[in-house]
């Protein structure tokens, strides 16, 4: 039997309705070969600090580091282990005892292609089609019987200089790509990149893992904390000579942002004395059971308090129980993709936070949900007032087409676009960068076009505006054009 052929449709993403399919065509061909601006995402900066560095094998840069792939394989009964993943070597956890760890990618890859048609209609296999065509030139269906040709295929792409992820990086025309960094991360590969000049690339603050007092590992993490800024934090007070020492070092690399990932939005003034409390019980090992919920919320008012003296952009991530599945975290670490979203409330959580900084012009904050309830209800009144707020856009499992449909729909008539923060694509995959750009700018301009067939745009107005949300929205919201680069 002849192989299936494997194209893309050139209106993929756009809707069937004649005259407003072709105007996403034009504006659509407007932006797509503009430059990508990547302000937010989980690539590790090492891929680009090495020059020799390669992107492995197919199931080491398809299959292995990629959540999305992972959670959709567990969920049709495929062990981690069968996917070439190693456990903690701390792990005693009987749960998936007996299985090995997968070593030969071949056979990963061969099971990954028995599953491919379950990512149908899924963005994952949106993004992942647009790579194996677009990218890498596969001209037949992934499926059981064409895995070893395509792994062939693919070996040998990867293989080739020009897929190296310097290569890459010049041909996805990459302006700026922002990496997420722990806050007690050297930051020695960033320091390596803007020494060969490459500061395009640049580090974001996470400072997460410091906030969470209650974890087995904090007393680590204060630590590496200390060692890596130079300050012995031994009270509240050096903690946070600590952090801004880091902020300031991240700043040096060229750092537009902070990242903050939090179950629940909730911002709370403490008293000094209050924070030194928490903060010292948690030292001596004593923290009790709301301390770390109590301390966030304070240092998240302290975090927009930096941001307001510093420059850095604030990123608040909210509402994803992580490590759901809590034999998997065990056996596995975090990361695996056994994150589940919760109903998160944003009016009240937040007004201590804005009521501080909200009104402040030296004060940025972009909101990312997973709850889609709350884009009309909550979000879009909050940017649609507060001059420090933006939305950002549709995050994780709404980074979608039906996702982005409903983003614009639900935050744009009161928000505006201008109080949206435009595209980020939020990947630890780096070859699908490209790809899940290309679908944020082509639901964009459909949505566009529907406004210009319904009569609320004029075609100039959508056109200035498919820029905006290509690229333009993106950098004034992390401030690239106004200084912050």
């Amino acid at each position: 039997m002849a192989p299936l052929p494997w194209t893309l449709s050139p209106d993929r993403c756009f809707d069937s309705e004649p005259s407003r399919r072709a105007v996403a065509r034009e504006l659509y061909g407007q932006v797509r070969d503009l430059p990508l601006f990547c302000p937010h995402g989980h690539v590790s900066p090492h891929l680009l600090a090495d020059p020799a560095a390669r992107l492995g094998s197919p199931a080491e840069l398809f299959i292995m580091p990629d959540h999305y792939v992972l959670r959709m394989l567990v969920s049709q009964g495929l062990a981690l282990e069968q996917l070439g993943l190693p456990t903690r070597p701390s792990d005693q956890h009987p749960h998936g005892a007996g299985v090995p760890v997968e070593t030969d990618h071949r056979r990963i890859w061969q099971r990954f292609a028995d599953h491919f048609h379950c990512f149908r209609g899924t963005p994952t296999g949106l993004w992942l089609q647009a790579e194996l065509v677009e990218l890498f030139g596969v001209t037949e269906r992934l499926s059981a019987e064409s895995a070893g040709r395509i792994y062939d295929h693919l070996e040998a792409r990867l293989a080739d200089p020009t897929f190296a992820p310097r290569a890459l990086f010049k041909r996805f025309r990459i302006e700026l790509l922002a990496t997420t960094d722990a806050a007690t991360d050297t930051l020695a590969a960033h320091r390596a990149l803007h020494a060969e000049g490459l500061t395009t690339v640049r580090p974001t603050f996470r400072p997460d893992a410091l906030l969470a007092l209650d974890a087995p590992d904090w007393p680590d993490q204060i630590a590496r904390l200390s060692a890596v800024a130079g300050v012995e934090v031994v009270d509240y007070h050096s903690y946070i000579v600590a952090l801004e020492q880091r902020r300031a070092a991240f700043k040096a690399l060229g750092a537009l942002a902070t990242d903050h990932g939090v179950v629940s939005p909730y911002s709370a003034r403490l008293s000094e004395r209050e924070a030194e409390a928490i903060f010292t019980r948690a030292l001596r090992g004593q923290a009790r059971a709301a301390d770390s919920a109590r301390f966030t919320a304070h240092m998240l008012i302290e975090y927009a308090r930096m941001s307001c003296e510093d420059g850095l952009v604030m990123q608040l991530h909210a509402g994803s129980l992580r490590n759901h599945h809590q034999a998997l975290a065990a056996r596995f670490g975090p990361d695996r993709g056994a994150d589940i979203p919760l109903r998160t409330e944003w009016t009240r959580n937040l007004r201590p936070l804005l009521n501080a900084y909200g009104a402040d012009p030296r004060f940025r904050i972009i909101l990312f949900t997973l709850d889609e309830s709350s884009y009309s209800r909550e979000l879009a009144p909050l940017a649609g007032y507060y001059p420090a707020v933006l939305i950002g856009p549709p995050w994780w499992f709404h980074d979608s087409v039906n996702g982005m449909r409903r983003y614009f729909d639900q935050v744009i008539e009161t928000a505006g676009i201008y109080n949206t923060a435009g595209f980020n694509d939020d990947t630890r995959a780096f070859a699908s960068i490209p790809a899940r750009h290309d679908v944020w700018r082509r639901v964009s301009c459909d949505w566009l076009a529907g406004q210009v067939v319904q009569g609320l745009l004029a075609e100039d107005e959508a056109v200035d505006l498919a820029h905006q949300l290509a690229i333009g929205l993106a950098k004034r919201a992390y401030r690239v054009e106004a200084g912050g680069a």
